[in-house]
């Protein structure tokens, strides 16, 4: 079976936008913490220069943050960046540029920090599917390569994007906040292709796209998802025995491979619901349902709503 791009299948389902908010100039002491987010906000963080200790208060879990490393929150949870002195914080200023973002800065002379801070936004009702699938945190580092274009990479590639956004966040040129939106955005996609990429994927569904030997299987699910996928099927695309499929497949997902499938369905029938003309019958079957009622029941139990519910709350927020 041909590879398949299942990152482009999936960011075609799932509507991702981005916005850098705030370019923080700090000098130690410094600390800065965020609140939970909203459902449909991923925070995201970029250490262009300097480093910080980011803290999850929930999981009390830490990182050490260095030059190039970049921070996702998929589940948007509260968190803490700090210098890691333990002492109290200087006061900062702000100034908000006309581009729209705000420069945070102190005037202590102790290490410096260059970091930039924004948001990526996810369409309704997708914040689901990365909730479930995508891990709390995710850390990339963005590091040129030593080849002759050092483009190779998606590390490297992340390194040129990084170096972009801090160029246009510099100053207030033409443009510079639509640059920087389609900047952001594209930062959501690098960023999970290094992450896939990577030698130890974090767990979800990178874990299993980077895979050598289940990545078929996302790649068939993603391509064709409507497709009525059985598991001798799934396990026959990577070589494994149903059961053997079942296992690693559970282990690195938290879930079995037709319950992703459901998920991709239901998103999928959300956004065909948006439109107007089409049935419910219609969009049932698009997703790969013979039964509508099967549908209607399935759609209730993912989404906490009817399918008539979903399309009238998207036809108002329209």
């Amino acid at each position: 079976m041909p590879e398949v791009d299942w990152l482009s299948h999936f960011l075609r389902i799932v509507t991702v936008t981005g916005q850098l908010e705030v370019r923080c100039a700090y000098g130690a002491p410094w600390r800065v913490s965020w609140n939970q987010a909203a459902a449909n906000e991923i925070p995201y963080h970029v250490i262009v220069s300097g480093r910080a200790i980011l803290e999850d208060p929930q999981t009390r879990t830490t990182w050490e943050l260095m030059a190039g490393d970049i921070v996702l929150l998929p589940h948007g949870a509260a968190h803490v960046l700090h210098d890691g002195s333990g002492q109290a914080p200087v006061r900062t200023q702000e100034h908000r540029g006309s581009a729209g973002w705000v420069l945070s800065e102190n005037d202590s002379p102790g290490e410096k920090l260059d970091l930039m801070c924004g948001r990526f936004f996810i369409t309704p009702p997708h914040d689901r599917l990365i909730r479930n699938h995508m891990p709390a945190n995710l850390v990339t580092r963005a590091r040129n390569g030593h080849g002759e274009d050092g483009g190779g990479s998606a590390s490297d590639q992340l390194a040129s994007l990084v170096k972009l956004m801090r160029m246009e966040s510099s100053g207030d040129r033409a443009g510079g906040r639509a640059i920087l939106d389609a900047l952001s955005s594209a930062l959501f996609t690098l960023v999970l292709r290094a992450s896939s990429e990577g030698e130890q994927a974090p767990e979800g569904l990178l874990a299993l796209a980077g895979h050598p030997r289940l990545a078929p299987a996302i790649a068939a699910l993603f391509a064709d998802p409507a497709r009525s996928w059985k598991l001798p099927d799934l396990a026959g695309l990577c070589g494994m025995s149903r059961a053997t499929f079942m296992r690693q497949f559970q282990d690195r997902l938290g879930c079995s491979a037709l319950d992703l499938l459901t998920d991709l369905r239901m998103s999928l029938a959300a956004n065909e619901l948006k439109k107007t003309g089409i049935s419910t019958e219609a969009v049932a079957e698009t997703v790969g349902y013979q039964s509508v009622s099967a549908f209607r029941r399935v759609f209730t139990e993912r989404m906490g709503m009817t399918p008539g519910e979903w399309r009238r709350q998207a036809q108002h927020r329209a």
